[in-house]
């Protein structure tokens, strides 16, 4: 037995930073130690080497996918800007309809799409649905009405809803609990990238304008949907399956990945045939309907946010009404929350205080739609949306890596992910549908506060309050009873629902 299994094997006892420690039950089933020869610093190494090549050959390309992801979807901000709306004669309801629609069957379809990634690898799911969101952004270049424009974001939604749930729940079957939040922050600061990516992109995009008879946002359209075309074509042989089918993977490397999340208390790693029973297990688990609270508050603000920042600058005055300038400027908004929702997944991982760090980031961001509000000068308002960058996009991956360290079960972490992120995506609705009274946008920056000061800062409080109760009633022996009369596999079935898992705050 290793130094890490007899450390393991002693009376449960945890702390409220989600620490714990495993029964000797917890142990049975781990594959053979291929490191029980050598000491615990050689044990040590060997780990570090192991995590370095997972965070190089997993998180650039999947950063890379959502960066594509999250540019198609939100571009149509930047073709605004450069006169989409005025080309096909939108009135700001039936633009605000072609945002709407989006949201719809991303929702819809989002739930579903965790069951088909486990069942249809992610090699294979993943590209399928980039080849075919980008075709569906190429058509929108070609579009000559609302309801071509319609149909294309119609199918945009569609396509695209598996990858963000996906990549997080695929995500969290690879590291232990305390490695995943610094990760999914990596992969989430692709959005706020590729805004300012996008800013970019769109400003060069748009000097196009002519080429082929056709205007500069119609190659937006195009150009970025053939990039993603042919990322969706290299994805089948750049994106890896689960550990327990991955090719990149030696089988030492295999058995030391499924020990280290067995100790970690996850069976992430094993394979696992879906049952309903997984379905009602989450739909009856109060963490899953008030994280989709939680998280409704971050990610309506974020599609308000990211739709219509170029807007919102270009009314402010402050890019003195050039439509470049105003791609330009949403620029620098988009770094200060990228680096920060770094940073946030870092700090959260090492002090495994989650709701903490959504209660203080949700705080700069109240503050900043606050400024937006309060203030008609031009500089203050783009302050603002600096501090509504930095108060919105750390709390997103913060929230997803909460939900996920607090679910155990392979299939039933993919349907809470995949109903907590729906939920959340289905209140882009509203999002697309708050910004009409420019140039001050009183009605969008209002519904966007309140979102984030109920939902998102009280949510937040609400589920750290009760998550720390809980916790308190396992220390206390008031959930063992769960556990009286059960196998070894009746226990480890309970998931998160064993007495000695405890909630990370």
């Amino acid at each position: 037995m290793s130094d890490l299994e007899k450390s393991s094997v002693k009376a449960p006892s945890h702390d409220d930073h989600g620490v714990h420690s495993h029964s000797a039950d917890g142990l049975r089933n781990l594959p053979p130690d291929p490191d029980a020869h050598l000491s615990a610093e050689e044990k040590a190494k060997i780990d570090r080497k192991l995590l370095w090549k997972l965070d190089l050959t997993l998180i650039p390309w999947l950063c890379i996918l959502y960066l594509l992801a999250f540019l198609d979807r939100t571009n149509i901000g930047n073709a605004k800007v450069a006169h989409l709306d005025k080309d096909l004669g939108l009135t700001t309801s039936s633009y605000n309809a072609t945002l709407t629609i989006f949201f719809v069957s991303y929702a819809v379809f989002e739930p579903l799409t965790n069951i088909l990634l486990k069942r249809l690898r992610p090699s294979v799911f993943i590209p399928i649905i980039m080849i075919l969101w980008g075709a569906s952004m190429l058509g929108m270049g070609f579009v000559y009405n609302w309801s071509g424009l319609m149909a294309a974001r119609w199918f945009l939604g569609l396509t695209e809803a598996g990858l963000f749930p996906g990549i997080n729940y695929y995500l969290s079957c690879w590291y232990k609990r305390s490695e995943f939040g610094v990760r999914a922050a990596i992969f989430f600061s692709a959005a706020a990238i590729s805004g300012s990516f996008g800013g970019l992109l769109a400003a060069a995009i748009e000097k196009m304008a002519g080429v082929a008879n056709k205007p500069g946002w119609a190659w937006i359209f195009i150009l970025e949907g053939l990039l993603t075309i042919l990322f969706g074509i290299a994805s089948f042989w750049m994106v890896h399956d689960f550990p327990d089918d991955a090719r990149f993977l030696s089988d030492d490397d295999r058995a030391r990945i499924v020990r280290r999340l067995k100790l970690d208390q996850q069976a992430s790693a094993q394979h696992e045939d879906f049952k309903m029973t997984f379905l009602w297990e989450s739909l009856k688990d109060w963490k899953m309907w008030l994280g989709m609270a939680i998280y409704m508050g971050c990610d309506m603000p974020l599609y308000a946010f990211s739709l219509f920042l170029p807007s919102i600058i270009s009314a402010s005055g402050w890019s003195g009404g050039s439509v470049i300038q105003s791609q330009l400027l949403s620029v620098p908004p988009y770094v200060g929350g990228a680096l920060l929702t770094v940073a946030i997944g870092f700090i959260a991982d090492r002090t495994r205080q989650r709701g903490l760090c959504n209660i203080i980031v949700s705080a700069i961001g109240i503050a900043g739609f606050a400024m937006l509000i309060g203030s008609r000068s031009p500089a203050v308002q783009y302050a603002g949306t600096f501090l509504g960058a930095l108060g919105i996009y750390p709390c997103i991956a913060n929230t997803i890596t909460w939900m996920a360290n607090n679910t155990e079960g392979v299939y039933k972490r993919g349907v809470v992910l995949g109903f907590v992120i729906g939920w959340g995506n289905l209140n882009g609705v509203v999002s697309s549908n708050i910004y009409f009274s420019s140039p001050h946008y009183y009605e969008g920056h209002g519904v966007v506060l309140a979102y984030m000061a109920i939902f998102l800062l009280g949510g937040s409080l609400l589920m750290t309050t009760l998550l720390r109760i809980e916790n308190k009633k396992r220390r206390q022996g008031k959930r063992d009873y769960l556990i009286e009369g059960k196998t070894h596999a009746e226990i480890e079935a309970l998931g998160d629902k064993r007495p000695d898992f405890f909630y990370t705050l």
